[in-house]
């Protein structure tokens, strides 16, 4: 197993004894919904039900990876992020989401097979798309454009549009929709120009 799976199952082991749910998120998530690149660590979004917040979480991921951060508590209260190391040396990015579209992306995450007996929980093809929209960086988009291409005939796009158009409202300059649009729409001129395409004839020899 590559580094990456490695740190995804060691904290997917440690989030499911604590009972906190999450989905991995971002590169680890592609070869699930799109096209496998290079990523150097590993992201993912937790719910957690503990009452008193930030602290007792982040202390709690303290009792068994290291941090990268030298004030864990402050940057996360401020990020809302906890940036920490798995054994192998991967990283790995906690993003502690809030009720809303978070809790709805965990609700839709499914589960993905790192390898046999290996199981972890990702977010779907869809919220992939929405997060990465509203990133917005150029590899970002590239991604989106992967999963849009290997998800297109099962895509829940009423989803995608109106969560991106919510996001849109908060962003300083609204581009995820739009983003979105150009994706599909170049996806939507390839299987048009895919179907046109006559069918070659099989020559059969005598």
């Amino acid at each position: 197993m590559n580094p990456r799976f490695e740190a995804a199952w060691e904290i997917h082991q440690f989030l499911s004894q604590h009972n906190i749910s999450y989905a991995i998120i971002g590169g680890t998530a592609l070869p699930r919904w799109g096209e496998p690149r290079f990523t150097k660590d590993v992201d993912l979004t937790v719910v957690t039900s503990l009452e008193e917040g930030v602290v007792p979480f982040v202390r709690l991921m303290l009792t068994r990876f290291a941090s990268r951060e030298s004030d864990p508590i402050a940057f996360a209260r401020q990020n809302r992020v906890v940036k920490l190391r798995a054994t192998n040396q991967c990283d790995l990015d906690v993003s502690l989401g809030l009720p809303g579209y978070e809790a709805e992306m965990l609700e839709r995450a499914v589960e993905y097979e790192l390898e046999k007996g290996k199981v972890v929980r990702v977010c779907s093809a869809e919220d992939l798309i929405i997060l990465k929209c509203v990133a917005g960086r150029p590899q970002d988009l590239i991604d989106v454009e992967g999963v849009v291409a290997r998800q297109a005939k099962t895509l829940d796009v009423k989803y995608i549009r109106e969560w991106l158009a919510r996001f849109d409202e908060l962003l300083p300059e609204p581009h995820a929709r739009d983003d979105f649009e150009r994706a599909w729409r170049a996806e939507r001129r390839a299987a048009s120009k895919s179907a046109r395409q006559p069918a070659k004839r099989v020559t059969r020899k005598h």
